[in-house]
């Protein structure tokens, strides 16, 4: 049974997304497809891993993206003795009021930074999951909602391997993307060295969207249509991840569902309310990658997920 379309007026949020993508980029020079998928991500309520070396702009972008859309920043340092409860807060008897009270913990946030993901201990990394799936937080039996819109940006560095742990494929399962900033480009380099790094990029952005508004471009993001064509196509590309002879664990129903949710989220932006195979492909790379788990013989030829990916997406025939 064919689906009906359900059309959006997507003018007002064009103009609202192109505002972000702006303010971004002018803190974030040079490096636009990292700012676009962050946006992406985040008007599809995912959680973004950045896996960068240091220095390069991952902190910056996640108080930018908080700022721009007049919300709060959270921001954890994980390190191998960081506790559940530094992260969820903790309940406080009260002695004068001989009652329990709730301190919210760095997880209270429009934008929660999660610096250095792979020092903490599976057991911290966990606590996580339940803020990252179920956007809220239990602390001694009682579950406390987490704000809305709600976004995780973890960040793991790929060079200094020594004192972290390798994230769990649970958590690792979650992030809807994982992108790379890298380098900006050698004029941005040049200005930011002539400006002695004196000057926090940070003091020029203001607010370009309020917290209604940006619940009602979330929501638009969600009834763009997608079409019974591209949902098997998407279908299709998940199947093949879990069958090449180089995978040993492909792609789960979760990445489906969250691969066209970021597609829908890139038909928005790009003026659309409907998903072209296009927008799939634009987001299988980052959706999937990081999420499939190499045979052991794949690793020992050289194997990487972007490769493989790349003979699925030549593979899988695209929907007219």
């Amino acid at each position: 049974m064919a689906q009906q379309q359900h059309t959006v007026d997507l003018t007002e949020t064009g103009r609202s997304i192109d505002a972000l993508q702006g303010s971004l980029r002018s803190v974030v020079h040079g490096r636009d497809e990292a700012v676009s998928t962050a946006i992406a991500v985040f008007l599809a309520q995912g959680h973004l891993l950045l896996e960068d070396v240091p220095g390069v702009g991952k902190t910056t972008l996640a108080k930018a993206l908080a700022a721009s859309v007049e919300g709060t920043v959270g921001r954890i340092q994980f390190t191998p003795d960081l506790l559940p409860s530094d992260l969820t807060g903790v309940t406080i008897y009260r002695q004068e009021s001989a009652e329990f009270e709730f301190h919210p913990g760095p997880l209270f946030a429009t934008v929660v930074i999660g610096d250095e993901i792979n020092r903490a201990s599976p057991k911290t990394q966990s606590a996580l999951l339940e803020s990252m799936q179920e956007r809220q937080v239990t602390v001694d039996g009682q579950s406390h909602p987490l704000p809305n819109p709600f976004m995780v940006i973890a960040t793991q560095n790929p060079v200094e391997m020594e004192g972290t742990y390798p994230l769990p494929e649970a958590q690792r399962d979650r992030f809807m993307a994982q992108v790379s900033i890298g380098y900006p480009p050698v004029q941005d380099e040049l200005e930011l060295l002539g400006s002695g790094g004196f000057r926090d990029p940070l003091e020029s952005v203001t607010p370009v969207l309020t917290q209604n508004e940006t619940l009602r471009i979330i929501a638009e993001v969600r009834s763009i249509f997608v079409s019974d064509a591209v949902l098997r196509y998407v279908l299709s590309l998940v199947r093949a991840t879990r069958e090449h002879a180089h995978v040993e664990l492909g792609a789960s129903p979760r990445a489906g569902l969250q691969l066209v949710a970021l597609s829908k989220a890139r038909a928005a932006m790009a003026g659309r309310d409907f998903v072209l195979p296009d927008d799939v492909q634009q987001n299988t790379q980052p959706v999937l990658a990081h999420r499939l788990a190499l045979t052991r013989s794949a690793r020992r030829g050289r194997a990487e997920a972007p490769e493989i990916l790349d003979e699925v997406l030549r593979s899988v025939p695209v929907p007219a």
